[in-house]
């Protein structure tokens, strides 16, 4: 115990054998914090966006627009898995922004 006071070590907690340590009740930093959410809705905008593929470019877009029609690309499908991504999102912008808690 007497090393671990030596080294300044006594407030930190290990993560994967070691590799990782962070020092007890400490929070992530603000810029994570706002990152974290702007990432995410910047992909799910990108998902929503990007249904059908890129239909308005000048010379791929007939070719994605003839894809569509033979694969049966379905919107409902398309905006029931972007809305998942959204929850999730939200979901894990409301763990970043909590309070941080001892395990």
């Amino acid at each position: 115990m007497s090393e671990l006071k030596k080294n300044g070590q006594e407030g930190l907690k290990d993560y994967a054998d070691g590799w990782m340590q962070e020092r007890k009740g400490t929070d992530a930093p603000g810029f994570l914090k706002l990152v974290i959410p702007i990432i995410g809705l910047g992909c799910v905008a990108y998902l929503f966006m990007q249904i059908y593929g890129d239909v308005g470019h000048a010379t791929r877009g007939p070719l994605v627009q003839q894809f569509n029609t033979v694969s049966k690309t379905s919107p409902v499908f398309s905006y029931v898995i972007g809305t998942l991504a959204l929850v999730y999102v939200v979901i894990v912008a409301l763990f970043a922004f909590s309070k941080p808690h001892e395990d």
